[in-house]
Protein backbone atom coordinates (compact mmCIF):
# COMPACT_ATOMS: atom_id res chain seq x y z
CA UNK A 1 0.00 0.00 0.00
CA UNK A 2 2.81 2.63 0.92
CA UNK A 3 4.53 1.59 -2.75
CA UNK A 4 1.13 2.05 -4.43
CA UNK A 5 0.73 5.71 -2.41
CA UNK A 6 4.22 7.02 -3.76
CA UNK A 7 3.58 5.81 -7.10
CA UNK A 8 0.49 7.83 -7.26
CA UNK A 9 1.82 11.10 -5.40
CA UNK A 10 4.32 10.69 -8.06
CA UNK A 11 2.33 10.15 -11.08
CA UNK A 12 -0.13 13.08 -9.77
CA UNK A 13 3.63 15.21 -9.31
CA UNK A 14 4.74 14.61 -12.87
CA UNK A 15 0.98 15.87 -14.22
CA UNK A 16 1.63 19.08 -12.30
CA UNK A 17 5.00 19.54 -14.15
CA UNK A 18 4.42 17.85 -17.76
CA UNK A 19 4.91 21.31 -19.36
CA UNK A 20 8.84 20.59 -18.37
CA UNK A 21 9.20 16.90 -17.55
CA UNK A 22 8.36 16.55 -21.48
CA UNK A 23 10.64 18.36 -22.74
CA UNK A 24 13.13 17.53 -20.56
CA UNK A 25 13.12 14.07 -20.99
CA UNK A 26 12.34 14.15 -24.97
CA UNK A 27 15.80 15.94 -24.43
CA UNK A 28 17.69 13.02 -22.62
CA UNK A 29 15.99 10.73 -25.21
CA UNK A 30 17.14 12.46 -27.87
CA UNK A 31 20.67 13.10 -26.17
CA UNK A 32 21.11 9.55 -25.45
CA UNK A 33 20.07 8.42 -28.99
CA UNK A 34 22.71 10.80 -30.60
CA UNK A 35 25.84 9.32 -27.99
CA UNK A 36 27.07 7.09 -30.59
CA UNK A 37 28.08 10.07 -33.02
CA UNK A 38 30.20 11.51 -30.53
CA UNK A 39 31.59 8.58 -29.75
CA UNK A 40 32.57 7.80 -33.22
CA UNK A 41 34.22 11.46 -33.74
CA UNK A 42 36.54 11.10 -30.99
CA UNK A 43 37.93 7.58 -31.71
CA UNK A 44 38.42 9.59 -35.13
CA UNK A 45 40.33 12.11 -33.13
CA UNK A 46 37.80 14.94 -32.99
CA UNK A 47 38.30 16.99 -30.20
CA UNK A 48 35.06 16.90 -27.28
CA UNK A 49 34.74 20.19 -28.01
CA UNK A 50 33.63 19.65 -31.65
CA UNK A 51 31.87 16.66 -30.82
CA UNK A 52 29.06 17.85 -28.83
CA UNK A 53 29.02 20.54 -31.38
CA UNK A 54 28.44 18.13 -33.92
CA UNK A 55 25.71 16.09 -32.04
CA UNK A 56 23.94 19.26 -30.53
CA UNK A 57 23.67 20.33 -34.55
CA UNK A 58 22.57 17.13 -36.05
CA UNK A 59 19.51 17.13 -33.37
CA UNK A 60 18.76 20.60 -33.93
CA UNK A 61 18.89 19.89 -37.32
CA UNK A 62 16.25 16.91 -37.28
CA UNK A 63 13.97 18.48 -35.17
CA UNK A 64 13.45 21.42 -37.25
CA UNK A 65 13.27 18.86 -40.09
CA UNK A 66 10.22 17.19 -38.57
CA UNK A 67 9.13 20.73 -37.33
CA UNK A 68 8.79 21.98 -41.37
CA UNK A 69 7.00 18.69 -42.40
CA UNK A 70 4.73 19.56 -39.40
CA UNK A 71 3.93 22.82 -40.97
CA UNK A 72 3.45 21.83 -44.40
CA UNK A 73 1.17 19.06 -43.15
CA UNK A 74 -0.72 21.26 -41.13
CA UNK A 75 -1.24 23.77 -43.96
CA UNK A 76 -1.93 21.09 -46.61
CA UNK A 77 -4.78 19.80 -44.48
CA UNK A 78 -6.44 22.75 -43.46
CA UNK A 79 -6.59 23.66 -47.58
CA UNK A 80 -7.99 19.59 -47.96
CA UNK A 81 -10.65 20.44 -45.53
CA UNK A 82 -11.92 23.64 -46.88
CA UNK A 83 -11.49 21.25 -50.30
CA UNK A 84 -13.84 18.23 -48.90
CA UNK A 85 -16.11 20.73 -46.36
CA UNK A 86 -19.10 19.60 -48.09
CA UNK A 87 -18.47 16.16 -48.41
CA UNK A 88 -17.26 15.70 -45.25
CA UNK A 89 -20.55 17.61 -43.87
CA UNK A 90 -22.39 15.04 -45.93
CA UNK A 91 -20.39 12.01 -45.01
CA UNK A 92 -21.27 13.37 -40.99
CA UNK A 93 -25.35 13.19 -41.75
CA UNK A 94 -24.92 9.79 -43.38
CA UNK A 95 -22.87 8.13 -40.15
CA UNK A 96 -25.42 10.07 -37.49
CA UNK A 97 -27.94 8.48 -39.43
CA UNK A 98 -26.42 5.43 -39.67
CA UNK A 99 -25.87 5.47 -36.00
CA UNK A 100 -30.08 7.13 -35.29
CA UNK A 101 -30.80 3.92 -37.20
CA UNK A 102 -29.21 1.47 -34.49
CA UNK A 103 -30.79 3.30 -31.92
CA UNK A 104 -27.73 5.24 -30.60
CA UNK A 105 -29.08 8.10 -28.93
CA UNK A 106 -31.12 9.46 -31.57
CA UNK A 107 -31.50 12.84 -30.35
CA UNK A 108 -28.02 13.92 -29.79
CA UNK A 109 -27.11 12.87 -32.99
CA UNK A 110 -29.46 14.97 -34.76
CA UNK A 111 -28.32 17.66 -33.01
CA UNK A 112 -24.41 16.89 -33.65
CA UNK A 113 -24.75 16.26 -37.28
CA UNK A 114 -26.85 19.76 -37.90
CA UNK A 115 -24.76 21.35 -35.62
CA UNK A 116 -21.65 20.19 -37.37
CA UNK A 117 -19.77 22.19 -39.51
CA UNK A 118 -16.05 21.57 -41.00
CA UNK A 119 -15.17 24.86 -41.41
CA UNK A 120 -15.07 25.23 -37.64
CA UNK A 121 -12.07 22.30 -38.23
CA UNK A 122 -10.67 24.44 -40.78
CA UNK A 123 -10.39 27.58 -38.01
CA UNK A 124 -9.33 24.99 -35.13
CA UNK A 125 -6.34 24.10 -37.85
CA UNK A 126 -5.69 27.59 -38.82
CA UNK A 127 -5.37 28.47 -35.22
CA UNK A 128 -3.22 25.87 -34.16
CA UNK A 129 -0.81 27.32 -37.23
CA UNK A 130 -1.18 30.12 -35.99
CA UNK A 131 -0.16 29.35 -32.62
CA UNK A 132 2.88 27.39 -33.00
CA UNK A 133 4.57 30.37 -31.37
CA UNK A 134 3.13 30.03 -28.36
CA UNK A 135 5.14 26.74 -28.48
CA UNK A 136 8.59 28.89 -28.46
CA UNK A 137 9.19 27.92 -24.29
CA UNK A 138 8.65 24.39 -25.03
CA UNK A 139 11.54 24.95 -27.84
CA UNK A 140 13.41 26.64 -25.60
CA UNK A 141 13.94 24.22 -22.84
CA UNK A 142 14.36 20.97 -25.44
CA UNK A 143 17.69 23.24 -27.05
CA UNK A 144 18.41 24.27 -23.69
CA UNK A 145 18.30 21.04 -22.60
CA UNK A 146 20.10 19.41 -25.85
CA UNK A 147 22.79 21.85 -25.12
CA UNK A 148 23.53 21.54 -21.66
CA UNK A 149 23.24 17.60 -21.35
CA UNK A 150 25.27 17.55 -24.94
CA UNK A 151 28.01 18.76 -23.40
CA UNK A 152 27.48 16.73 -20.13
CA UNK A 153 27.50 13.86 -21.90
CA UNK A 154 31.44 14.17 -22.44
CA UNK A 155 32.07 13.42 -18.60
CA UNK A 156 29.23 10.04 -18.54
CA UNK A 157 31.57 7.65 -19.25
CA UNK A 158 34.04 8.20 -16.67
CA UNK A 159 31.51 9.15 -14.36
CA UNK A 160 30.32 5.41 -14.47
CA UNK A 161 34.11 4.24 -14.31
CA UNK A 162 33.86 6.04 -10.87
CA UNK A 163 30.89 4.91 -9.53
CA UNK A 164 30.93 0.97 -10.92
CA UNK A 165 33.21 0.22 -8.27
CA UNK A 166 30.79 1.23 -5.26
CA UNK A 167 27.39 0.75 -7.29
CA UNK A 168 28.37 -2.07 -10.24
CA UNK A 169 24.16 -3.22 -10.23
CA UNK A 170 23.52 0.56 -10.66
CA UNK A 171 26.11 1.08 -13.63
CA UNK A 172 25.00 -1.41 -15.72
CA UNK A 173 21.39 -1.14 -14.90
CA UNK A 174 21.93 2.61 -16.50
CA UNK A 175 24.28 1.10 -19.44
CA UNK A 176 22.09 -1.26 -20.20
CA UNK A 177 19.12 1.30 -20.43
CA UNK A 178 20.67 3.82 -22.71
CA UNK A 179 21.36 1.20 -25.10
CA UNK A 180 17.79 -0.37 -25.11
CA UNK A 181 16.63 2.94 -25.37
CA UNK A 182 19.23 3.95 -28.16
CA UNK A 183 18.30 0.94 -30.14
CA UNK A 184 14.34 1.38 -29.66
CA UNK A 185 14.37 4.86 -30.96
CA UNK A 186 16.53 4.59 -33.20
CA UNK A 187 15.06 1.45 -34.85
CA UNK A 188 11.37 2.72 -34.45
CA UNK A 189 12.86 6.08 -36.25
CA UNK A 190 14.35 4.76 -39.22
CA UNK A 191 11.23 1.87 -39.60
CA UNK A 192 8.58 4.41 -39.24
CA UNK A 193 10.46 6.55 -41.35
CA UNK A 194 10.22 4.08 -44.44
CA UNK A 195 6.58 3.10 -42.85
CA UNK A 196 5.96 6.70 -43.92
CA UNK A 197 7.53 7.06 -47.18
CA UNK A 198 6.12 3.89 -48.27
CA UNK A 199 2.48 4.99 -47.23
CA UNK A 200 2.59 8.31 -48.98
CA UNK A 201 3.65 6.35 -52.38
CA UNK A 202 0.94 3.84 -51.67
CA UNK A 203 -1.89 6.60 -51.31
CA UNK A 204 -0.36 8.93 -54.03
CA UNK A 205 -1.04 5.60 -56.06
CA UNK A 206 -4.66 4.98 -55.13
CA UNK A 207 -5.40 8.28 -55.16
CA UNK A 208 -6.19 9.16 -51.54
CA UNK A 209 -6.03 12.97 -51.23
CA UNK A 210 -3.28 14.58 -48.74
CA UNK A 211 -0.75 11.44 -49.11
CA UNK A 212 1.70 13.51 -47.43
CA UNK A 213 0.04 14.07 -44.26
CA UNK A 214 -1.14 10.93 -43.62
CA UNK A 215 2.61 9.45 -44.45
CA UNK A 216 3.88 11.87 -42.01
CA UNK A 217 0.79 11.11 -39.55
CA UNK A 218 1.90 7.19 -39.93
CA UNK A 219 5.67 7.91 -39.29
CA UNK A 220 4.47 9.54 -35.99
CA UNK A 221 2.18 7.39 -34.79
CA UNK A 222 4.72 4.75 -35.48
CA UNK A 223 5.98 5.56 -31.90
CA UNK A 224 2.93 5.06 -30.38
CA UNK A 225 2.86 0.84 -29.06
CA UNK A 226 -0.35 -1.26 -30.48
CA UNK A 227 -2.39 1.56 -30.81
CA UNK A 228 -0.45 4.37 -33.42
CA UNK A 229 -1.84 2.12 -36.40
CA UNK A 230 -5.14 2.58 -35.73
CA UNK A 231 -4.53 6.21 -35.18
CA UNK A 232 -2.65 6.59 -38.63
CA UNK A 233 -5.13 4.45 -40.49
CA UNK A 234 -8.58 6.11 -39.55
CA UNK A 235 -8.26 9.77 -41.39
CA UNK A 236 -6.54 8.30 -44.77
CA UNK A 237 -9.99 5.79 -44.72
CA UNK A 238 -12.29 8.60 -43.92
CA UNK A 239 -10.77 10.52 -47.13
CA UNK A 240 -11.15 7.28 -49.10
CA UNK A 241 -14.14 6.92 -48.97
CA UNK A 242 -15.21 10.17 -49.42
CA UNK A 243 -13.31 10.21 -53.15
CA UNK A 244 -13.32 6.38 -54.03
CA UNK A 245 -16.19 5.10 -52.06
CA UNK A 246 -15.89 1.06 -50.51
CA UNK A 247 -13.67 -0.05 -52.57
CA UNK A 248 -10.96 2.37 -52.02
CA UNK A 249 -11.46 1.89 -48.14
CA UNK A 250 -10.89 -1.99 -48.52
CA UNK A 251 -7.97 -1.10 -50.93
CA UNK A 252 -6.10 1.33 -48.13
CA UNK A 253 -7.10 -1.26 -45.31
CA UNK A 254 -5.18 -3.88 -47.14
CA UNK A 255 -2.48 -1.72 -48.06
CA UNK A 256 -1.88 -0.36 -44.59
CA UNK A 257 -1.98 -3.75 -43.18
CA UNK A 258 0.38 -5.56 -45.55
CA UNK A 259 2.68 -2.27 -45.05
CA UNK A 260 2.55 -2.13 -41.48
CA UNK A 261 2.11 -5.48 -40.44
CA UNK A 262 5.37 -6.80 -42.66
CA UNK A 263 7.38 -3.38 -40.83
CA UNK A 264 6.17 -4.13 -37.34
CA UNK A 265 4.99 -7.49 -36.64
CA UNK A 266 8.28 -9.09 -39.07
CA UNK A 267 10.89 -6.43 -39.10
CA UNK A 268 11.00 -4.24 -36.29
CA UNK A 269 10.87 -6.94 -33.54
CA UNK A 270 14.33 -8.95 -35.24
CA UNK A 271 15.99 -5.28 -35.44
CA UNK A 272 15.24 -4.48 -31.89
CA UNK A 273 15.57 -7.78 -30.36
CA UNK A 274 15.43 -8.36 -26.21
CA UNK A 275 15.68 -3.92 -26.26
CA UNK A 276 12.31 -3.99 -24.88
CA UNK A 277 11.21 -7.05 -22.36
CA UNK A 278 7.82 -5.72 -21.60
CA UNK A 279 4.98 -7.92 -22.31
CA UNK A 280 1.73 -6.80 -24.62
CA UNK A 281 -0.67 -5.54 -21.76
CA UNK A 282 2.14 -3.57 -20.09
CA UNK A 283 3.12 -1.63 -23.39
CA UNK A 284 -0.47 -1.01 -23.80
CA UNK A 285 -1.16 0.18 -20.47
CA UNK A 286 1.61 2.53 -20.28
CA UNK A 287 0.72 4.17 -23.85
CA UNK A 288 -2.76 5.05 -22.09
CA UNK A 289 -0.91 6.00 -18.77
CA UNK A 290 2.12 8.28 -19.77
CA UNK A 291 -0.59 9.65 -21.99
CA UNK A 292 -2.91 11.02 -19.36
CA UNK A 293 -0.17 11.73 -17.04
CA UNK A 294 2.09 13.80 -19.63
CA UNK A 295 -0.19 14.34 -22.33
CA UNK A 296 0.43 13.18 -26.22
CA UNK A 297 4.13 13.14 -25.97
CA UNK A 298 3.62 10.80 -23.45
CA UNK A 299 2.39 7.99 -25.76
CA UNK A 300 5.11 8.91 -28.10
CA UNK A 301 7.68 8.63 -24.95
CA UNK A 302 5.76 5.73 -23.00
CA UNK A 303 8.24 2.68 -23.89
CA UNK A 304 11.56 4.82 -22.94
CA UNK A 305 9.31 6.69 -19.44
CA UNK A 306 8.29 2.61 -18.77
CA UNK A 307 11.98 1.25 -18.94
CA UNK A 308 13.04 4.09 -16.89
CA UNK A 309 10.23 2.96 -13.72
CA UNK A 310 12.20 -0.65 -14.53
CA UNK A 311 15.45 0.89 -13.86
CA UNK A 312 14.74 2.45 -10.62
CA UNK A 313 12.51 0.01 -9.26
CA UNK A 314 13.38 -3.45 -10.85
CA UNK A 315 16.81 -3.48 -12.72
CA UNK A 316 19.10 -1.54 -9.93
CA UNK A 317 17.13 -3.47 -7.12
CA UNK A 318 18.40 -7.17 -6.72
CA UNK A 319 15.83 -8.22 -4.33
CA UNK A 320 13.16 -7.37 -7.67
CA UNK A 321 14.67 -10.00 -9.75
CA UNK A 322 11.73 -12.07 -9.23
CA UNK A 323 9.60 -9.98 -10.61
CA UNK A 324 10.97 -10.30 -14.35
CA UNK A 325 9.17 -12.53 -15.85
CA UNK A 326 5.90 -10.87 -14.74
CA UNK A 327 7.38 -7.29 -16.63
CA UNK A 328 8.34 -9.49 -20.01
CA UNK A 329 11.49 -11.04 -19.44
CA UNK A 330 9.70 -14.72 -21.43
CA UNK A 331 12.93 -16.77 -21.82
CA UNK A 332 12.92 -19.02 -18.90
CA UNK A 333 9.01 -18.70 -19.25
CA UNK A 334 9.00 -20.02 -22.71
CA UNK A 335 11.87 -22.78 -22.01
CA UNK A 336 9.96 -24.28 -19.47
CA UNK A 337 6.29 -23.88 -21.43
CA UNK A 338 8.16 -25.85 -24.31
CA UNK A 339 9.28 -28.76 -21.69
CA UNK A 340 5.49 -28.70 -20.31
CA UNK A 341 4.48 -29.06 -23.83
CA UNK A 342 6.63 -31.40 -24.29
CA UNK A 343 5.86 -33.85 -21.28
CA UNK A 344 2.11 -33.26 -22.22
CA UNK A 345 2.54 -34.61 -25.43
CA UNK A 346 4.13 -37.30 -24.59
CA UNK A 347 1.91 -38.74 -22.54
CA UNK A 348 -1.34 -38.16 -24.99
CA UNK A 349 0.73 -40.18 -27.30
CA UNK A 350 1.36 -43.08 -24.14
CA UNK A 351 -2.23 -42.85 -23.97
CA UNK A 352 -3.54 -43.10 -27.54
CA UNK A 353 -0.98 -46.14 -28.71
CA UNK A 354 -2.54 -49.13 -29.06
CA UNK A 355 -1.04 -52.65 -29.09
CA UNK A 356 -1.26 -55.13 -32.04
CA UNK A 357 -4.73 -56.83 -30.93
CA UNK A 358 -6.06 -53.62 -29.77
CA UNK A 359 -5.78 -52.88 -26.77
CA UNK A 360 -4.82 -49.56 -25.34
CA UNK A 361 -0.92 -49.70 -24.57
CA UNK A 362 -1.96 -49.24 -20.89
CA UNK A 363 -4.20 -51.41 -20.45
CA UNK A 364 -3.11 -54.20 -17.43
CA UNK A 365 -1.77 -57.29 -18.79
CA UNK A 366 -4.76 -59.96 -18.20
CA UNK A 367 -3.79 -63.45 -16.95
CA UNK A 368 -1.77 -66.14 -19.07
CA UNK A 369 -3.70 -69.25 -20.93
CA UNK A 370 -2.50 -71.35 -17.99
CA UNK A 371 -3.56 -69.12 -15.48
CA UNK A 372 -6.93 -68.90 -16.39
CA UNK A 373 -6.90 -72.96 -16.77
CA UNK A 374 -6.26 -72.36 -12.94
CA UNK A 375 -8.30 -70.20 -12.04
CA UNK A 376 -11.79 -71.93 -14.17
CA UNK A 377 -14.06 -73.60 -12.50
CA UNK A 378 -13.74 -76.67 -14.41
CA UNK A 379 -10.14 -76.64 -13.44
CA UNK A 380 -10.84 -76.55 -9.45
CA UNK A 381 -13.41 -79.58 -9.88
CA UNK A 382 -10.93 -81.51 -11.48
CA UNK A 383 -8.29 -80.20 -9.43
CA UNK A 384 -10.67 -81.05 -6.15
CA UNK A 385 -10.92 -84.98 -7.78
Amino acid sequence: MMGLGGATIAAFGLAAIAGVFAPFFLGVVLTICVHPLRVLLEKHGVSRGIATGAVIVTVIGLLLALGYAMLVAFGQFGALLAEFSDQIAAFGQDVAAWLASIGVASGEVADLSANFDPSTVVGFVGGLIGGITGLTSLLVIVFTMLLLMGMDAAFVPTLLKQLYPARPLVVASLVTYGANVRRYMVATTVLGLAQGVVDWIALVIIGVPGAFIWGLLAFVCSFIPNVGYFLALIPPIIFAALVGGWPMVVIVIVVYAVINGVIQSVIQPRVIGKAVNLSQTITFFSVLFWAVVIGPIGAILAIPLTLLVRLILVDSNPQMSWIRPLLGELDETKEAMARFDADAKAERMSRNIVKPNGVPADTPPGPTPREARAISPEASRSAHQ
